[in-house]
């Protein structure tokens, strides 16, 4: 539910195996991989011969590689299909995903709105109540009613001011292209305007409700080829309007690749927009709503991130400008230059970061972020400190939502044994109180979780989260399943994954590392792990695998890695720097062919993250990772299922096609290597829950065969 009001400031069975069977003895019973033919492609690049032996998989449309797609699909099915305890596994999944649930309520002039999931359906459905969260609820949008077969989604939400429509994104196949709607939300009848290329939509209404500032991408055929997903502008809708008329508001795009959004302050009379075209810096104006001038500058050109509120006339900007882990300033918005600026609440010390801020009841309400869990802390608007609320347990808050001129605040709370809770906070008496929790077949006091550090390559010190059930015995024998990400200024911090139950109860472990790359301890850690130090994160998770070893969890022949999208370039850069440290690789939605990325989806916008082989420096530390082009013929490497889709418009699916083919066609040894490719789905967002069921079960299957966990039947 963080998308139904946009731009707010700030910016996831009992144990019934008691023996495991060594890895090693899971013989191989499946045919070999489908053959892949090869062409003679050799590029030069800044003078260096880069081979591409398997370009030819990077024409999707090609009835031969649809063909070849569909045979390795089958042979994925010959591999997971041999196992009796599959049916468990599924049932197991199954039950753990009927879990009923809510999302915290959002509020937005008197109506509490929320989340619903119950059942094996394949969407949540969006509730309203009216005047109280503890009010009936009626049905205010059913995805599961878009399509027969679940894979239209809903993508993103937002609230009119005054809480009678709701803007709405659907998009088919998993491929996040969305088409706008408008709904009443007291008549339920949806209004004649439909707006098409609205991605990722950013929405900022005039406090009247009838007309709105959102962004729109260009339609195929207005640009070249491939640029559909670029040129995002921004325009004003006005209600029965015809939108191809809407009158452009900000189109004087600095380059095709920068992101613009727009979005309202609390009290819906400012509008703000930011500009980028950098994951860790931003420009924001400002300017009164419904103003027809140009936006005016609060900052521009600095070196981080600024977001801002508005409240009874006083700017309040959460930045990391001169502060990495961010602080609280004030300005006056006739002054709003950072020269003027005046910090509020300073930068917090070392390990914490300060994640969001809100304007509730005149308090401002801050959002924490210490060694990688969440804390909430309370200040007055002056910045005295008022209270702290006090959380269950080492965990992950989601949003927190709250009206400006209300008492009371709602937020989700979870961690890795801790089933998702929803809070409400009262800001007058300040009692915390739980409004409702998940319900769901696991007893959380049957596990433990212990953050733990180890020691990097370069000396950094990287916490690491791990996860098992109570007793285990650290003898080096358990089979582990290590998770990262380390991108985009993304944190790892404990939530609750209800699949991990199936691995758990078998007697799994598993960790999670806090990398370099992400976010945990602000703009420093994100810097230290991308562009040319992208190496860094790397070596942060082949640290974590080594510490998870010598601190008596696993061995080798038991220890498993996954990550997907840039976890799944993590995943991929690993398993051919370190080959002989992992038994088994889950690699999902993966960029791995760091030299040719850009030129496919969307992949532009992440120049600023891993830069770009068209510059000769920058290709010099691309081509000295890229997982695709260090795949060494006659190595064994580790078990791997790479996982992908082919409606997916982040990550072209071509990464997982060729790096499967190579190490499946150049690779020594018996170790499997799988390539599941899922049809009408794309990089995860809106994937009904039949299809991530599915998925999930394979990956289980697989990650529990390779390291002895369960074995085929006796029939095979």
């Amino acid at each position: 539910m963080e998308n139904l009001r946009t731009g707010r400031l700030g910016t996831g069975v009992g144990l019934i195996v008691t023996l495991l069977v060594s890895p090693m003895s899971a013989q191989r019973a499946t045919a070999a991989p489908p053959a892949t033919r090869t062409v003679n492609q050799v590029d030069v690049l800044h003078g260096v011969k880069v081979a591409d032996p398997y370009r030819w998989l990077e024409n999707e449309t090609d009835p031969e590689v649809t063909a070849w797609v569909e045979a390795q699909n089958a042979h994925v099915r010959s591999y997971v299909d041999r196992f009796a305890e599959r049916t468990a596994i599924a049932s197991r999944l199954e039950k753990l995903n009927s879990a009923v649930s809510d999302s915290a309520p959002s509020v937005v002039n008197g109506r509490y709105f929320f989340n619903h999931h119950e059942g094996l359906k394949n969407h949540s459905v969006l509730y309203v109540r009216e005047g109280s969260h503890t009010a009936e609820a009626r049905v205010l949008l059913d995805p599961n009613t878009f399509s027969e077969d679940g894979t239209v989604a809903l993508d993103w939400t937002s609230i009119s001011p005054d809480g009678k429509l709701i803007a709405y994104g659907k998009s088919a196949s998993g491929d996040e292209k969305s088409t706008l709607y408008i709904k009443n939300i007291t008549t339920g009848e949806h209004l004649p305007d439909v707006i098409p290329h609205t991605r990722y939509c950013g929405i900022a209404w005039r406090a009247d409700a009838r007309s709105f500032l959102y962004t729109r991408y260009p339609a195929p055929g207005s640009v070249p080829a491939g640029d559909e997903s670029y040129h995002r502008k921004v325009y004003e809708h006005r209600l029965g309007n015809d939108w191809q008329k809407d009158p452009l508001v900000v189109g004087d795009l600095s380059t095709k690749e920068e992101m613009l959004n727009p979005y309202t302050n609390s009290t819906d009379d400012w509008v703000f927009l930011s500009r980028s075209v950098d994951w860790a810096k931003n420009d924001l104006y400002f300017k009164p709503a419904g103003d027809s001038g140009p936006f005016r500058p609060i900052a521009v050109g600095l070196d981080g991130q600024v977001s801002a509120d508005l409240i009874e006339g006083k700017l309040f900007i959460r930045t990391n400008v001169d502060a990495p882990r961010y602080r609280i300033v004030t300005a006056d918005p006739k002054e709003p230059a950072p020269r003027h600026w005046q910090t509020l609440i300073p930068q917090p010390a070392r390990g914490s970061v300060i994640t969001s801020l809100s304007v509730i009841d005149r308090n401002l309400v801050v959002s924490m972020r210490e060694n990688a869990h969440s804390r909430i802390v309370i200040y007055d608007i002056e910045g005295k400190l008022i209270d702290e609320v006090k959380l269950p347990t080492l965990g992950s808050i989601g949003g927190i939502y709250g009206e400006w001129d209300s008492r009371e605040f709602f937020f989700s709370f979870s961690s890795f044994a801790y089933p998702p809770a929803n809070f409400r906070y009262d800001l007058r008496t300040r009692t915390l109180e739980c409004i409702g929790r998940m319900s769901i077949d696991v007893v959380p006091d049957r596990y433990e979780t212990k953050q733990v550090w180890y020691t990097s390559k370069d000396g950094t010190k990287v916490p690491m989260f791990v996860v098992h059930k109570k007793g285990l015995k650290l003898d080096g024998r358990n089979p582990t399943l290590l998770y990262g990400y380390g991108g985009f200024d993304i944190s790892l911090t404990p939530r609750f994954r209800k699949d991990l139950f199936v691995w758990l109860d078998r007697g799994g472990v598993y960790a999670s590392a806090n990398l370099r790359g992400g976010g945990e301890f602000g703009k420093e850690w994100h810097l230290a792990g991308r562009r040319e130090k992208k190496q860094n994160v790397f070596d942060d998770f082949v640290a974590a695998a080594e510490a998870l070893i010598e601190f008596g969890y696993t061995d080798r022949d038991r220890l498993a890695i996954h990550g997907g999208s840039n976890g799944g370039l993590l995943v991929g850069a690993c398993m051919v720097q370190r080959p002989d440290l992992f038994r088994a690789v889950v690699c999902a939605v993966p960029l791995l062919d760091m030299l040719r990325y850009h030129h496919y989806s969307i992949a532009r916008l992440w120049i600023p993250e891993y830069g770009s082989a068209d510059n000769a420096e920058e290709f010099k530390w691309l081509h000295a990772y890229s997982p695709y082009h260090h795949v060494k013929k006659g190595v064994t490497y580790p078990a791997t299922l790479f996982m992908t889709a082919t409606s997916d418009s982040r990550v072209n699916p071509l990464h997982a096609w060729k790096m499967a083919a190579r190490v499946q066609s150049e690779g020594n040894g018996d170790r499997p290597i799988l390539l599941r490719t899922e049809s009408k789905a794309g990089h995860g967002a809106g994937k009904p829950l039949r299809k991530r069921i599915e998925a999930d079960v394979d990956r289980w299957v697989f990650l529990m065969s390779e390291l002895g966990i369960i074995t085929p039947s006796a029939t095979d």
